[in-house]
């Protein structure tokens, strides 16, 4: 049996309210009416919307739109991945404030759950989603876009590391082991990320500064494992540089005193 990431919606639920030009959110092409624009669309500060196994995250939203009457409100703020994918913020959940007499940016939130019990999604939900939105001026002009921009989901990555032994003699082998996994949200448990490159770094006791020492990539588990002469007494950490489905991580340097 399939078990997702859900995505608990504000709101009012899945079904879609219908709007002015008669389509639901789901269905609308981009289109409107007057000389209202969206100028600036933000989700989540710019930055990726990564996703664990058990945690809410939320995701702010911010539309910004202008009209010469003035921008009454936006009535959904819609997020739509590969399908069935999607989540959405309605207007009494969405806050209009006025920049100018014709400019106002209206925020909302959108909630991503995996452990929700409504909306089911699988790993396929960890790509580029479209935003979309519906915006109203005072005076009945109004604006919807599929895709006014778009943003990536990802899924949370961890990262280990163990340097061995402790402490050292120096000239001796440091072996340095280590795991790469991420969130499966078909069973909501961390697996190993296989196949990755990952960059074995150190920096040394009185330094903030890691150095790549070299690169190694995970197993068919997402283990990774290298050996290094001993040589200073220092930290030793392993660094992954992300993916587009997965975050960039750094484990937490392992000490090591080398005698």
């Amino acid at each position: 049996m399939r078990t997702t990431m859900r995505l608990a919606l504000l709101g009012t639920g899945l079904a879609l309210l219908a709007t002015a030009t008669g389509a639901t959110a789901a269905q609308a092409e981009d289109g409107g009416e007057g000389n209202i624009t969206i100028d600036k669309v933000v989700v989540n500060g710019g930055k990726p919307v990564v996703v664990g196994t058990t945690n809410v995250v939320s995701a702010k939203v911010s539309v910004t739109a202008s009209d010469d009457s003035g921008i009454a409100e936006t009535t959904y703020i819609s997020a739509s991945g590969p399908k069935p994918n999607f989540a959405q913020v309605w207007d009494d959940e969405i806050t209009c404030v006025k920049a100018s007499a014709t400019t106002s940016t209206c925020t909302g939130t959108l909630t991503f759950d995996p452990q929700a019990s409504t909306g089911f999604v699988d790993n396929n939900a960890a790509a580029t989603w479209n935003l979309g939105t519906l915006v109203s001026a005072n005076d009945y002009d109004y604006i919807y876009r599929d895709a006014a921009t778009t943003f990536k989901v990802q899924r949370y990555s961890k990262l280990t590391v163990n340097a061995s032994p402790e402490p050292v003699k120096k000239g001796k082998t440091i072996t340095v082991t280590g795991k790469l996994s991420r969130a499966n949200w078909e069973d909501n448990e961390y697996h190993g990320y296989i196949s990755q490159p990952v960059k074995l770094q150190f920096r040394k006791k009185d330094s903030t500064t890691y150095t790549t020492v070299k690169t190694v990539k995970t197993d068919s588990t997402g283990n990774l494992r290298s050996t290094v002469t001993a040589s200073t007494d220092g930290y030793f950490r392993y660094s992954f540089a992300g993916t587009a489905t997965t975050p960039a991580v750094n484990a937490t340097g392992d000490f090591v005193d080398v005698q």
